[in-house]
């Protein structure tokens, strides 16, 4: 079966609102009386979530989960001309802002921007949040990043993944294919037409990023490219870590 044929054969079979396994955004609810399904985002720094996996945010909430931005460090050298205290102050402010957008909880890690480590004692804290929060999906960076910060963050979320014994869904998510995000070609896709404005208006809280030419140039265009794909008008993507082939991925 060619690529198209899979993707045509899987989006008739839930209904072209998403590819995954779980179908975790399909109509009926996913919460049971006692418990909320929970899906943890983490990404390298404020924004990144957002960016990669806003629409989807959105999507697992509409649909009735409790939802987890997690921030590896606080962005603390993302503002030319400012110190890393000053950094921390404007940029978690504006992650807790898009949060709030989102309609998501946000977590702040303690590792430091542009120096994040990967270490016994890193990979103990990633662990330790990830078993305290007891998630049924984790979206994080794919692995092949050009940046250092998203390639630790890939590999500390993919340690807690095999040291929980594959206790929850692992998604890698994309972040600006071409220029960060390389060789990524998804499993799985998410319909975010609907929810597109809501998202941006959550990245575009970033002001500090000067963020709308960089959604403009980078994200605009990807997520209308995953759409045509995915046959929508616009689309989130992701590649599905599986327990059986997750040996031949790091």
């Amino acid at each position: 079966m060619n690529r198209r044929d899979m993707l045509k054969v899987a989006g008739t079979a839930i209904a072209g609102a998403t590819l995954f396994g779980t179908q975790a955004l399909a109509s009926e609810s996913t919460s049971t009386p006692n418990r909320k399904k929970k899906a943890l985002i983490i990404g390298a720094h404020p924004d990144d979530p957002e960016l990669c996996c806003g629409g989807t945010m959105i999507r697992l909430k509409q649909a009735g989960w409790d939802v987890v931005s997690v921030y590896m460090t606080k962005g603390e050298a993302g503002i030319k001309g400012k110190s890393h205290e000053e950094a921390v102050a404007i940029r978690t402010k504006e992650a807790s802002n898009a949060c709030n957008i989102l309609g998501v909880r946000p977590i702040f890690m303690t590792q430091i921007d542009g120096s994040s480590e990967v270490n016994k004692e890193r990979y103990a804290e990633m662990l330790d949040l990830v078993a305290s929060e007891k998630p049924d999906i984790v979206f994080t960076h794919w692995p092949l990043d050009s940046h250092a910060d998203h390639r630790v963050c890939a590999i500390l979320v993919y340690n807690a993944w095999r040291r929980l014994d594959y206790s929850f869904e692992l998604y890698y998510a994309e972040g600006m294919n071409g220029t960060q995000t390389a060789y990524f070609h998804p499993t799985d896709y998410v319909d975010i037409s609907s929810v597109a404005e809501q998202k941006r208006k959550a990245c575009n809280c970033h002001t500090s990023q000067d963020m709308e030419p960089l959604y403009q140039k980078w994200h605009d265009p990807i997520e209308k490219f995953r759409g045509i794909e995915f046959r929508c008008d616009r689309a989130e993507a992701y590649i599905h870590i599986r327990r059986d082939t997750s040996d031949i991925i790091i």
